[in-house]
């Protein structure tokens, strides 16, 4: 019997029982990692040092690639090092900190995606608008308002997950900090203090994916109205895979929140995790930005003139009131 008062480390899970296995584990990781730090990399860097994409849509998908590389360079490190030694172990204080970050990232994703919903919705179905609605101080105004209420649901929810009493050891069945594995070592009792917390999110998550879903749902309508077979794939091609990228994110971090206790599977929850932690952030980049002509552009240039650009030609982006599609 344990509290956490007296607790100093939790032990993760490890991935497999064999050296070979582990070992594999470790470079799907390190690749998918790689991966995502390329990928949003060159986002965030293209973004920033060509003033021609300096537009309210490249603003939000700076923003996006910045909060893609937190939750994976949050929780995939510690996991790949977890992967090569024994035990596992992870502090009381860098498991809150790993929680705390993990939450504030990705709520703030979620927000993100949200309000570039809206962008595109305005963009294509309210044009005349544009400039209006989305004007450099609206941007900024909406992207601080989504890095701001994920940072307040992250402290709300961590204060909320370690205040409870832990009285089913310290061993968590997951790869790194997940609030819902940690819960299964809260006492039975405390459990219900967390229940109201979870409805909330539960609720603000799908609220977002609804109206996402609208959205994309009306910028559908607008585009099949105009007689142009090209004009349809093309929308097609740009919001269909932002769906299926939104709805595989949110229905697997939700899932193991709301699933029921009978429904217990070391393995399915490691698959869920992956999905929503390792592969948006490894595909984001592709399915937002490289399939966009405009930064592939920018991208190419950023990388054959790097080294002969000084470090003064590089400036912060900022949105500006032009409409890009």
């Amino acid at each position: 019997m344990s509290n956490s008062s007296s607790m100093t480390e939790f032990l993760l899970l490890a991935f497999a029982d064999t050296w070979e296995l582990q070992l594999l584990h470790f470079w799907v990781f390190l690749g998918s990692y790689l991966a995502a730090l390329l990928g949003n990399g060159l986002v965030i860097n293209t973004v920033a040092c060509d003033h021609h994409l300096y537009t309210p849509m490249y603003f939000f998908l700076l923003n996006l690639s910045l909060l893609d590389l937190g939750p994976i360079s949050t929780t995939v490190p510690k996991a790949m090092a977890n992967s090569l030694q024994d035990p596992r172990a992870i502090s009381y204080p860098g498991c809150a900190a790993q929680v705390f970050l993990f939450l504030f990232l990705m709520s703030a994703e979620y927000y993100l995606l949200t309000v570039m919903a809206y962008d595109r919705y305005v963009a294509i179905c309210k044009p005349l608008h544009y400039g209006t609605l989305l004007g450099s101080r609206a941007c900024v105004h909406m992207a601080a308002a989504a890095w701001g209420s994920g940072f307040l649901y992250a402290v709300l929810h961590t204060a909320n997950t370690f205040s409870l009493p832990l009285c089913q050891g310290n061993a968590v069945d997951q790869f790194f900090c997940e609030i819902p594995q940690i819960l299964k070592l809260a006492c039975s009792d405390a459990y219900l203090r967390e229940v109201g917390v979870l409805v909330v999110s539960a609720f603000f998550a799908f609220g977002c994916f609804v109206f996402i879903v609208l959205s994309y749902g009306k910028i559908f309508r607008a585009v099949l109205r105009v007689p142009s077979k090209q004009g349809h794939h093309k929308a097609f091609s740009m919001c269909l895979p932002r769906l299926v990228v939104v709805f595989l994110s949110i229905s697997t971090a939700i899932f193991p929140y709301l699933k029921p206790p009978s429904i217990s599977s070391t393995y399915l929850d490691l698959v869920l995790a992956v999905l929503y932690l390792v592969v948006p952030p490894a595909l984001n980049p592709l399915i937002y930005s490289m399939r966009n002509q405009d930064l592939r552009d920018g991208g190419r240039k950023l990388i054959t003139r790097a080294p002969l650009l000084p470090p003064q030609h590089c400036k912060c982006s900022r949105p500006h009131k032009s409409v890009s599609n």
